[in-house]
Formats: structure tokens, C-alpha cells, sequence
């Protein structure tokens, strides 16, 4: 902890250093009038990119900023401090004296039907809330130990607290750090990446059971478990159905089973539509049926089951002026794939073949995405962006169907490129351990893409890991182009140092070679994570972006990848290019 007793943090005096964790810390403090506040000091620096906003302000303190909610703690006040060289941001909310619902269950030897249902209640009157704000906001992390009971008033009076893990609804998703959240608690799409109105109804689900049978639904033991493997075994465990036994309670009856067992249904689609159904249904104003917990497998899914492909569109931009470095990609990329598309008659008299798509694989946050969409602009044709989410279902042929779905719509409007990110968790390799549907998923694309680049559809795949994708779809007639994305050079670096910072209250005086020099190694995402932590400092100085700021956020800024990552991927491109990796001579023993 940073601070002790006594120690001042910007207006405020701390009574008592509360909790130190990954990213942040928690303190009760005092203003200047005696009255009790909760701060947390959040390190700027080890904050994931997915808790920055594209303008560089923390989205928990965005989040906050927005609450207006009886149930939800009042925002007061932020700021930043420098410590050590190193950026803090802080903020303040209302101080809640009590104690949290794990603390309670771990006190009572028994919990009420009706302390739980009015407790379940009171959170989702706050989550109707969060979920019908302009911008949506998802909690993501409903727990016992979130839940915090005010002691001066009764159990309406309950705060939901911490939105470390929140997010705003039109937020890219991103996959959960098992290390930091409690994976019983969270809907089975939320492994995937995918948060939603749903997934924050499974999690109050997740708490009425913990509360009244003082364990979690499908608990098993997963110390001894790898933790590559942690995911499947939970997932494969809510195969079977929940298991929701009378208990000695008062008032708990066959509808409150009911009730929760549609809370924790595995489909999302399978749970109450909102928090103020799920209301509706514990004060008894609606009846619920008793339905399984378990996956549907239909051999014929319905049309609801089907995804929504998103439309072929035209993208306008800049193109690949937008794109700093990568000049030999891009050069690479007009000869071989943008000529050939734009000259597909001329190609075809000479009995040149078209390419049908191409992957783009590398290190995580060096651009491949970004330079995909860029390369729709180029070209000048419609546009799909798909993830794995949008095809991938539990339904047997659905996620055939809706691959199916997007090449017809991509087809319909040809010329279009259809670009997929996390293409491997899409086709894996057929070889190892996957289940059934994901095989038909591969055989599904394979049948899809002959002969797409005649059709006027051009698929650009997008991998960290391709290495696990079926080779199938990497022989010739498929995915015909295989391009390495890296780590940029210093003079990319340059470049992408100048293109980010243009648009910017910057210093004329900057140097980008000399920036470029103090990033080696550095990803375009850790190169636009520093000017973001740049650009902030510059803001609360009310100055323009100076090299002593971006010195300062360089410092400041870890790269994402290691050395022994980079000679992975160097591994993994040799092998997509068919050499040898070089063998290590045995060391000399002795002098």
C-alpha cells in the first residue's frame, strides 16, 4: 500500500488502508469536513487495454461518473498523482458502513428465503438501471462479496459495488482473467468474450444459489486442474443438469426452484429477457415453468437460433495512407491480392487463378485487425467483420447455418471482403481434441470457400495462433495468401508515433526516431497505449503532448510481449514458411 494513516491523497486525510489488488487500491478516507469517503487508487500502468478508453480515460471512472442510483454508490470526485514516476488515477464514492453478503452468509448459519429475494431484487432494481442507461452498462462481476449490506439501514439500502470488470454494452468484448474473478459466477458465453443483459442475470442467479445452499451451482474442485483446461471442465460440468434439492426454509417452494433454474440456463437465450422480468417473477407477478438448465441440442434449430450476420457494407476511409510502416505488406498486398481482384477478367484470359483469401497471423496488438479494415478501404469493396461469437453455437448445424448465412450475404453483395478475427477458434485443427460441432464448423467452411475469389468474396483471416488451425484451410484453393504481421521496425515505430500523434495538441519539437528508439520490441497497441497515457497527463497539465510525457509513458510502459514470445512467433512463421528451425548445438561440458 502506498498510503498509511494520516497520509494525505489529493483533499483527503486516509482513516484506514482497506485492500491492495492487481491493479488497485482501496482506502477509507476523510474529507475536509470529517465525512467518510471510499477511494480507490488505480495504477495507471497495470491497467489491461480493454479498461482504457480510446482516449485514455479509465472506463471504471467513466462508469462511476454515470451512477445515479439509490443502490449503486454515489460518485464524488477524481484526479491523478504521480508516484515514483509513475501515473495514478483515483476517485471517490459515498462510504457504506456494514458489511458485505459473504460476510453475512459467513456469520448466519442460515439466510432467509426472504432476505435472498429481497436481496436479489434490490440488485436487480439497480441492474435495470445499469442495463437501460443511453450507453448500457454490464457489471460483469456479481459475487457475495459485491453485494455490500448497509448496516444503518435495511436490506433495500444494499450498495452493488465494484465496477472494476464493467463495461459499456458497445464495448469490444473481451475474455475473462480467471485469476481475478470467480469463473462460478460467470454465464457460460462470458468465456467466449461475450457480455450481456443476460450474463449479468446469470450471475444473480449464481448468488441466490450461493446463498441459500452455501455453495456454488456446478462447483467442482479445479486447484488441481491445468488452467488451459479450467474452462472446458466448468463448461463440460453445466452439461448436467443444476441440481436445486427442497431445503428446510421457509417460504422456499417449487417456484423459487423454478426461478433460479431459469436464471442459470446455459443458453442466454433461455434466461429472463431483463433485470425487471426476473423482478416481476420473485415478487410473484408472473409464473415461471420449470425448464432444464442444460444446452439445447436441436437437430433443427429454429429461426431465432440463427445469428445476425452483419451486413456487407462499403467502408470510406483513408485506406492504406492510414496505415503507418508495414511498406513492404502493402506492396506485397496490391500485387498479389488487390490486382488480381481488380483485374479478375484479365487474370481469368490468361489462366491466372484469383485468390480466394488470405491470413493475416502474429503477435497479439501489432495491427492485424487494424490493417484489415484499412485493406477494405483500399480495395473499395463491402465490408463483414465476424468473430467467432457471431457464427459459433450450441445448436447442432446452427453454426454451419450461419456460416452458410455469411457467404450468402457476402455473396449477394460482391464484391466483399469477409474478415474474421480469432480465426482458429472458428476452424481448429480437426487432428486434436474438439468437439463433433466444431468439426462440421471446419468441413462447413472448406465446403463454403472453394472457389470464393470467382464469386467475388475475398476472406481475410486473422490469427495469434496459426499453428492450431485446420491445414485444410490453409492449402492452396482456400486461404491462398499467408502474410507475417510482427512486431513493427524502428522506422514503422516512427511512423506510427507521427500518425497517431498528428490529430493531437502535440510539441512541434518531437522527435520520432528518437521515440522509435526507446520502443524497440514495442507493439503498435503498446505505442498507442503510450500516447494515450501521454495525451492524459498532457490534459490534467492543460500543456501539449511533450517528449518528457512520452519519455515518461514509455518508462511507464511495459511491452507486451517478451523476449522468449517473440521467439515463438519468429518459430511459428518460420514453420507457415516451411523452413527449418535451426537446432541448438548441444552445450560444452568443461573447459
Amino acid at each position: 500500500m502506498h498510503f498509511q494513516r494520516n497520509d494525505i491523497i489529493g483533499p483527503y486525510t486516509v482513516a484506514f488502508p482497506h485492500k491492495q489488488g492487481a491493479y488497485a487500491e482501496t482506502y477509507r478516507v476523510k474529507d475536509a469536513s470529517g465525512k467518510s469517503r471510499f477511494l480507490k487508487l488505480i495504477d495507471y500502468n497495470r491497467l489491461e487495454r480493454n479498461q482504457v478508453d480510446d482516449d485514455g480515460s479509465v472506463i471504471e471512472i467513466e462508469i462511476a461518473k454515470d451512477l445515479q442510483h439509490h443502490n449503486l454508490c454515489r460518485f464524488i470526485d477524481s484526479d491523478s498523482l504521480i508516484i515514483g514516476g509513475s501515473q495514478y488515477e483515483w476517485f471517490t464514492t459515498e462510504f457504506v458502513s456494514g458489511e458485505t453478503l459473504a460476510q453475512k452468509i459467513a456469520r448466519d448459519e442460515d439466510v432467509s428465503v426472504y432476505e435472498v429475494k429481497t436481496i436479489a431484487s434490490t440488485i436487480l432494481s439497480a441492474l435495470s438501471y445499469l442495463h437501460s442507461r443511453p450507453r448500457p452498462i454490464i457489471h460483469n462481476e456479481i459475487t457475495i462479496q459485491n453485494v455490500m449490506l448497509n448496516l444503518a439501514g435495511g436490506l433495500s439500502d444494499l450498495k452493488l459495488i465494484d465496477f472494476g470488470h464493467a463495461r459499456f454494452l458497445n464495448q469490444t468484448p473481451s475474455k475473462p482473467r480467471l485469476d481475478e474473478l470467480n469463473p462460478f459466477y460467470l454465464a457460460p458465453e462470458r468465456f467466449s468474450g461475450v457480455c450481456s443483459v443476460q450474463s449479468d442475470i446469470y450471475s444473480v442467479g449464481a448468488l441466490m444459489y450461493h446463498s441459500l445452499y452455501h455453495k456454488l451451482p456446478w462447483h467442482i474442485d479445479v486447484s488441481q486442474i491445468d488452467n488451459r483446461d479450467v474452462i472446458g471442465r466448468i463448461l463440460d460440468e453445466r452439461d448436467k443438469e443444476l441440481a436445486l434439492p427442497p431445503l428446510d426454509l421457509f417460504e422456499f417452494d417449487e417456484q423459487l426452484t423454478n426461478i433460479i433454474a431459469k436464471a442459470l440456463c446455459y443458453d442466454a437465450d433461455g434466461r429472463f429477457k431483463s433485470a425487471e422480468e426476473f423482478s416481476k417473477a420473485l415478487s410473484g407477478e408472473i409464473t415461471v415453468e420449470r425448464q432444464s438448465t442444460k444446452r439445447r441440442i436441436l437437430s433443427q434449430p429454429s429461426k431465432s437460433v440463427g445469428a445476425d450476420i452483419p451486413m456487407a457494407q462499403k467502408k470510406e476511409g483513408e485506406g492504406f495512407d492510414a496505415i503507418a510502416g508495414m511498406e513492404d505488406l502493402k506492396q506485397q498486398m496490391r500485387e498479389e491480392v488487390l490486382e488480381p481482384l481488380h483485374n479478375q477478367e484479365e487474370y481469368r484470359r490468361y489462366g491466372v487463378t484469383i485468390p480466394n483469401g488470405m491470413l493475416l497471423y502474429g503477435p497479439p496488438g501489432c495491427g492485424k485487425t487494424f490493417f484489415a479494415k484499412h485493406f477494405a478501404e483500399e480495395a473499395g469493396f463491402n465490408f463483414m467483420c465476424i468473430t467467432p461469437a457471431t457464427l459459433k453455437s450450441r445448436y447442432v448445424n446452427a453454426t454451419q447455418e450461419n456460416i452458410a448465412k455469411m457467404f450468402k450475404e457476402a455473396e449477394e453483395n460482391a464484391p466483399t471482403i469477409i474478415f474474421i478475427d480469432e480465426f482458429n477458434e472458428l476452424v481448429p485443427n480437426r487432428d486434436g481434441d474438439v468437439h463433433e460441432m466444431s468439426r462440421s464448423a471446419v468441413n462447413e467452411m472448406l465446403a463454403q470457400m472453394d472457389r470464393t475469389g470467382e464469386k467475388g468474396v475475398f476472406v481475410i483471416g486473422a490469427t495469434n495462433y496459426p499453428n492450431t488451425i485446420d491445414p485444410a484451410i490453409l492449402r492452396a484453393g482456400r486461404l491462398d495468401k499467408k502474410y507475417y504481421v510482427g512486431v513493427p521496425d524502428k522506422e514503422a515505430r516512427a511512423a506510427i508515433f507521427k500518425l497517431y500523434l498528428t490529430k493531437r495538441p502535440y510539441d512541434f519539437g518531437l522527435d520520432y526516431v528518437a521515440l522509435a528508439d526507446l520502443t524497440e520490441n514495442y507493439v503498435s497497441a503498446d505505442i498507442q497505449l503510450i500516447i494515450n497515457r501521454a495525451s492524459l497527463s498532457a490534459l490534467h497539465k492543460k500543456s501539449k503532448i511533450t517528449m518528457e510525457l512520452l519519455r515518461e509513458a514509455i518508462a511507464n510502459t511495459r511491452p507486451s510481449l517478451d523476449i522468449a514470445e517473440l521467439h515463438k512467433y519468429e518459430q511459428i512463421r518460420n514453420e507457415m514458411n516451411g523452413e527449418q528451425t535451426p537446432s541448438k548445438k548441444r552445450p560444452r561440458v568443461g573447459f
